[in-house]
């Protein structure tokens, strides 16, 4: 298993981007100013990308797994590897999701704690109605983890 930062044609992954964010002008926002990292185990497994949100504080913006490769670990391992690369600069990481029975817990498995909502950002955000787990998703969630 490799993990390498991705710095150029960042949207070469853009079938994995779109599984973790489903609008591509919402991808467009943070791609440019964002550090894109991809797990290779045999093949392309996971990618993820994360930016400096001021403060000592470093979200993740996009993280996936290949389908076919989901729960064998490979987005822990990406957090892991994220956490171990920037630990030293910063003080806490963050993501923000949807309020998921799929994607809060496995935040919460690897460490993060519900920190604070905004609320209706999907519907405010999107140009169609997000769902998960056939739950439609309105608030986002934000979760964190100390550094």
């Amino acid at each position: 298993m490799k993990i390498t930062e991705v710095k150029e044609n960042k949207k070469q992954f853009f079938f994995l981007l779109l599984m973790a964010d489903e609008q591509e002008d919402m991808i467009d926002r943070y791609i440019d100013r964002g550090n894109m990292f991809v797990l290779d185990d045999g093949g392309v497994r996971c990618e993820c990308i994360v930016t400096d949100e001021g403060g000592g504080v470093l979200e993740i913006k996009n993280i996936a797994t290949v389908p076919q490769f989901r729960g064998k670990g490979y987005a822990k391992a990406m957090i892991e590897f994220i956490a171990q690369k920037y630990g030293r600069r910063y003080s806490v990481l963050q993501v923000g999701t949807g309020d998921s029975p799929l994607t809060v817990p496995f935040y919460e498995k690897c460490g993060f704690v519900r920190s604070h909502v905004v609320k209706n950002f999907f519907t405010d955000n999107y140009d169609h109605p997000i769902c998960e787990c056939g739950k439609l998703l309105a608030d986002m969630i934000y979760l964190r983890r100390p550094l």
